[in-house]
């Protein structure tokens, strides 16, 4: 395990934490919404692209300097903050106290819009960022050149692999306890309509019949066209072997220790990274009991009543701020039919 220490005097920041992969809902909460922390307790994720202030308007960094920055289309503003800018949960950091004067927020918290707004309370250097407010993950960002990370001394667990999704712990369920669709659901959906799309190349596509169908298709549907000649869509990763003949697209977890998609060995054509613990549900989304039950019901048990697990009134629709982000920062956005796709605006605003 590592901690995160003082660049400046050497004090722990951290408890002790384990590497895991970034979040893909990291920067896309609920708007107007107060949300839990991002990270579980004792974990802690790296960022490699730009995030946070400052700020530049597009109209002043043109194309190529954009693009230095990962983003391959015109977008409000785009982030010159640091790059590997580390992510733990808030109940996760030590010896640091809030910069009084650097506590901006919009309504309910903070959002480290003026930069650091923690700094080490042994030698008062700035060196994290504290963001709680509203539509925003609960976090503590170290800045990465204001810590260092070093061993714990402390042994850890096994790293997160490929065998974690077979736990029924790792699947995320698509509606939350208060009856919602899951923010981190609508976010997954929405990074991976993005790479859809691209790899799709605005074609009309073909869900496979079930779970996928069943909660992916409104958002589909929304962001691409209908038609014959659709390219098919299939599901496919460790422990679940790609169907054949092959689709066109395979629909893959991310590693949660790495976040790089799952491949076939040897098999090079188009993926679309999931969330991993969505792909997870997708795959193995637990059964219900058919048969009538007294009393209290079991864990995971429904009402015999019901014919499917029941759920918000309205349809799954991806996080639209996350497609776009998602879309923006990939190269292929370069391709003249990607580029207009963007600019005319793909789905619902």
């Amino acid at each position: 395990m590592d901690v995160f220490t003082c660049a400046g005097c050497g004090a722990e920041l951290t408890a002790p934490l384990s590497r895991v992969a970034l979040p893909v809902h990291t920067h896309h909460g609920g708007w107007e919404e107060l949300h839990p922390p991002l990270m579980e307790p004792g974990t802690y994720a790296v960022d490699p692209q730009p995030t946070g202030p400052p700020w530049r308007l597009w109209d002043d960094v043109g194309e190529a300097e954009a693009a230095d920055q990962g983003v391959y289309a015109p977008v409000y503003s785009v982030s010159f903050g640091a790059r590997d800018r580390i992510v733990i949960a808030p109940g996760d950091s030590r010896g640091m106290a809030l910069i009084l004067d650097k506590c901006e927020g919009y309504c309910r918290g903070v959002d480290g819009r003026a930069g650091p707004n923690l700094a080490c309370v042994a030698c008062g250097r700035a060196v994290a960022t504290r963001m709680d407010d509203c539509g925003l993950w609960q976090t503590v960002w170290l800045e990465p050149d204001a810590v260092h990370r070093l061993p714990s001394g402390l042994p850890a667990g096994p790293p997160p692999d490929w065998a974690d999704l077979e736990h029924p712990e790792h699947r995320v369920p698509p509606v939350d306890p208060d009856g919602w669709w899951s923010r981190r659901w609508e976010a997954a959906v929405g990074v991976a309509l993005a790479h859809l799309v691209a790899v799709s190349e605005g074609c009309p596509v073909r869900l496979p019949a079930g779970p996928v169908a069943e909660l992916l298709g409104a958002a589909v549907s929304r962001y691409l066209p209908a038609g014959p000649a659709a390219k098919s869509v299939g599901l496919a990763g460790p422990g679940v072997p790609a169907p054949r003949p092959r689709p066109d697209v395979l629909l893959v977890p991310r590693h949660p220790l790495t976040g790089e998609p799952w491949r076939p060995p040897g098999d090079e054509e188009a993926v679309v990274p999931l969330d991993s613990g969505v792909w997870a549900y997708l795959v193995h989304p637990g059964e219900t009991s058919p048969l009538p039950a007294t009393g209290r019901l079991p864990e995971g048990v429904l009402r015999d009543d019901y014919a499917s697990a029941p759920g918000p009134w309205y349809p799954l629709l991806p996080h639209h701020r996350a497609f776009t982000d998602t879309l923006v920062r990939m190269p292929a956005m370069r391709s003249p039919w990607l580029r207009a796709y963007y600019e005319q605006g793909p789905g619902p605003h």
